[in-house]
């Protein structure tokens, strides 16, 4: 019984100072990269997106219901608290141009690639 304590101390210990990895699926178009991720339960305005040119940074809070006095939890499964993912882009894209939509618990990142510049200049070294 003592070790079974000291183990459910230890580890909540270790959870409280951790947040959780958001689990996201990125997908990459001609024109455009858009990251997706299941996050039930997490209002929009617990949501943080940071987005520069080549990594996109989503942090947020999923608040844990109260348990009645009454009530008994026999399992749980989920996590509560917060989260955070940082994801570093296949290619650049336009920080500016950047869409999110959260609906029916799925957030839609939606990043507008930078298209490849085709001019090249050619500098002649023969007439410096």
């Amino acid at each position: 019984m003592m070790n079974e304590e000291l183990d459910n101390q230890l580890n909540n210990d270790w959870f409280e100072d951790n947040e959780g990895q958001l689990s996201v699926d990125v997908i990459e178009t001609p024109t455009e990269i858009i990251i997706r991720s299941a996050i039930a339960g997490v209002s929009v305005n617990d949501l943080d997106i940071n987005v520069t040119n080549d990594t996109v940074t989503v942090r947020g809070t999923r608040e844990k219901c109260q348990v009645a006095d009454q009530e008994t939890v026999h399992i749980e499964e989920c996590y509560w608290g917060n989260f955070s993912r940082s994801v570093v882009l296949p290619c650049h894209i336009k920080p500016d141009e950047t869409d999110a939509v959260l609906k029916n618990g799925i957030l839609n990142i939606t990043l507008k690639k930078v298209e490849p510049s085709s001019n090249v200049q050619v500098l002649n070294l023969d007439d410096l």
